[in-house]
């Protein structure tokens, strides 16, 4: 009888004669039964667990809600093939060991694709590019640039470094902003159990007592009245739209709307500036050191700079770059590019280290951004304790309005 835990996977493939096969195999993971179509010769084109498993072993996915590598998952995988490249491990193998020690799913799945091409003669950074969905394309660009110069363990090594760089930098920015956020949630869940549960017992006691509410009051009962019925609506609400969010976020008609309104937010529009022109510097800095001319570089930092704003505006500087203009003049022609930036790369194109000046440049904003994170929890934590003491308050006082009122009536008789 087979272990509950073996799940049957069905697989296309070629064969080491160059015949198409295709079959069914038994291994306990996706990284498993790669391996032993491997040990058996064969390349594998198609891959997928049959029937999905049963019980509790079956894996549900929820199309559009699978998980994406992280760019810590990305970081690690590109620094253990940096390593093992880098001691004279052939590519083959060390995309073999990384596909079966790589935990996201995903990731593991595109990896055994990958490593299918690369065996089949296809060049690494030309099996990376046909799945723009995972690898992003800095990584696809640096590992071309090294395989073109022969230092591929060092273009490796800079998209790990670089991919850490940029998981630090949201981690501050996270750390920033999840305070807030959870003392946020508390307080509306707080609001929600209040309008719920406690203000119709209050409701029914103002009703035996024949009261008048005075408006704030009112306003509570109402809102308690309505909440089931919105209390639903919400909660489907917010579900279809962290969906719709998921699917459409990275779509030019949803970019051009959100980005420049997240320049321009009180307070946070500031961090999501410097963080912008971090990934800029970080990027355009890195892709040059790598020795990717300059056009390709701007169209690929472009791409990847994390907001719409700095991609459109490399658009026009890339344009300019191409007609013949240096690149400091061009960049000072973009408004969201700021003089300090410009004077950087503008040493650098006269000094010839064009690269280091962004290398510092990028550390500068990166200082900025963990310092403007600071100063953003030290100054939230207070106004969000403020705001949720008053939102509370506000409706003990509300609730209790009547009652002082009837005592006061009952002191005047």
């Amino acid at each position: 009888m087979a272990d509950a835990a073996v799940a049957q996977w069905t697989y296309k493939g070629i064969d080491p004669t160059g015949k198409k096969v295709k079959g069914v195999l038994e291994s306990p993971s996706e990284a498993g039964a790669i391996r032993q179509l491997k040990a058996q010769g064969v390349i594998p084109d198609k891959l997928e667990q049959k029937g999905g498993g049963t019980g509790l072993q079956k894996e549900i996915t929820i199309p559009g809600m699978e998980r994406y590598p992280s760019l810590k998952d990305m970081a690690l995988m590109s620094r253990q093939m940096a390593t093992m490249v880098g001691a004279g491990v052939s590519i083959l193998r060390a995309l073999s060991i990384v596909t079966s020690q790589t935990e996201n799913p995903m990731l593991t799945r595109t990896l055994g694709e990958i490593t299918g091409k690369v065996e089949g003669g296809t060049a690494l950074s030309s099996a990376l590019e046909e799945h723009p969905l995972v690898i992003p394309p800095l990584m696809v660009h640096l590992i071309r640039a090294g395989e073109t110069g022969g230092f591929l363990d060092k273009s490796l090594l800079m998209v790990a470094d670089n991919f850490e760089a940029e998981t630090k930098l949201r981690a501050k920015v996270k750390s920033a902003l999840t305070y807030p956020i959870v003392v946020l949630c508390v307080a509306l869940l707080a609001v929600a159990a209040m309008l719920i549960f406690i203000v119709p017992v209050f409701d029914k006691m103002f009703q035996d007592l024949g009261a008048t509410l005075p408006a704030p009051t009112q306003f509570l009962v109402d809102m308690s009245h309505a909440m089931p019925i919105v209390a639903p609506v919400t909660i489907v609400v917010i579900i279809a739209t962290s969906i719709w969010w998921r699917r459409n976020k990275n779509t030019d008609r949803v970019l051009r709307v959100v980005d420049p309104i997240k320049l321009k937010v009180p307070v946070f529009g500031k961090l999501n500036t410097k963080i912008a022109l971090t990934r800029f510097a970080r990027n355009f800095s890195t892709m040059i050191a790598a020795g990717v001319p300059i056009l390709q570089s701007l169209s690929i930092v472009g791409a990847t700079s994390g907001n719409y704003v700095v991609t459109d505006s490399l658009e026009s500087v890339s344009e300019q770059v191409r007609q013949g203009r240096p690149i400091a003049e061009a960049l000072g022609g973009a408004p969201i590019f700021p003089d300090m930036m410009v004077q950087m790369v503008g040493i650098g194109e006269e000094s010839g280290a064009i690269d280091t000046m962004l290398e510092k440049t990028a550390n500068f904003y990166d200082d900025e951004v963990q310092t403007m994170s600071s100063q953003l929890t030290a100054m939230l934590e207070p106004l969000m304790i403020v705001f949720m003491g008053g939102l509370l308050g506000f409706m003990i006082v509300a609730l209790y309005m009547p009652m002082f009122m009837i005592f006061q009536s009952i002191q005047n008789m």
